[in-house]
């Protein structure tokens, strides 16, 4: 059963409620530290990959090939890291989700109610109501 229009107003009123109460924790709420979380894990990828090469060099210099091949290997998956982080960061031109929350479109505020539509449709359903 779908919310009533009444029922999507007083959503919509608290959610601005919300965003005018406590913006900070709203942003928190969306995930906005999506940017955040992939730029800090490229630097700790970089930091890695310095340590593989500390180590493979470490290895050729006490000729024990094994620390090499264990530096070659941290500087192998780091390196993946480091790409696999860089390419899901979004662009500095792009906004996440969060970055948003002052320019709220109606269209987006409706695919959320959408959402929330659903996920109460299915626990509904899921009661065997």
């Amino acid at each position: 059963m779908p919310l009533s229009e009444h029922e999507q107003r007083m959503l919509e009123q608290m959610e601005r409620a919300l965003y005018a109460e406590d913006p900070k924790f709203a942003t928190a709420l969306e995930g906005s530290g999506l940017r955040t979380y992939t730029r800090r894990r490229v630097y700790q990828a970089i930091a890695g990959f310095l340590v593989g090469i500390a180590l493979l060099m470490a290895g050729m210099v006490t000729t024990a090939i094994w620390i090499s091949v264990v530096g070659f290997l941290v500087m192998l998956g780091c390196a993946v890291l480091a790409v696999t982080g860089w390419r899901k960061a979004p662009k500095p031109g792009e906004q996440g989700p969060g970055a948003q929350q002052a320019r709220r479109q109606p269209k987006q505020r409706r695919s959320v109610m959408d959402r929330i539509e659903q996920r109460w449709q299915r626990r509904r359903d899921e009661q065997g109501h």
